[in-house]
């Protein structure tokens, strides 16, 4: 969900997302830091994108650590943590400037880029956690227990069934 929040703000500023490292301006790592796989991965996918790229900006939860990420890979731009969707687009602002307007961009669907097949889609209902469990790190990563609104929830749930 939060590569798809990112992905549809820079799609909607105008700027094109491409399949491949060459064409890429900058590279977007989005990370998890809950198990100890999802981390490897995270600095697998990061390490990557460097060697590939050059040019790394990570977010995500693993991004909360980051001392952990810079004594691995000291070259990364920017890192920032979950929930920073606006931290992430000041950096690209920053290194990558806005492009001109294009007329297509009204053409980017209400309910945002998506990264699902058309049949499904994630619909968040809470963040966090208020339970503080020695064996887990989702608390100090993601913060303590938010769930929305019901009616909130309800009104998206409907928005994403009307778009399938």
């Amino acid at each position: 969900m939060d590569s798809e929040r990112i992905l549809t703000e820079l799609r909607t500023e105008g700027y094109d997302v491409v399949p491949t490292y060459d064409n890429a301006d900058m590279v977007i790592v989005n990370t998890c830091g809950f198990i100890d796989s999802a981390v490897q991965e995270s600095l697998e996918a990061i390490g990557e994108a460097l060697k590939e790229n050059g040019k790394v900006i990570v977010t995500g939860c693993l991004g909360a650590k980051e001392d952990q990420i810079r004594e691995v890979h000291p070259k990364v731009l920017e890192i920032t943590g979950p929930h920073s969707y606006e931290q992430v687009l000041e950096h690209v602002h920053h290194y990558t400037p806005k492009p001109k307007h294009n007329p297509f961009l009204s053409l980017v669907p209400e309910q945002g880029v998506k990264l699902t097949p058309r049949h499904y889609a994630y619909l968040k209902i809470s963040e966090g956690c208020n339970h503080r469990c020695t064996f887990c790190i989702i608390p100090s990563m993601r913060g303590d227990l938010v769930s929305r609104p019901i009616g909130e929830v309800l009104a998206e749930a409907k928005r994403l069934a009307d778009a399938a």
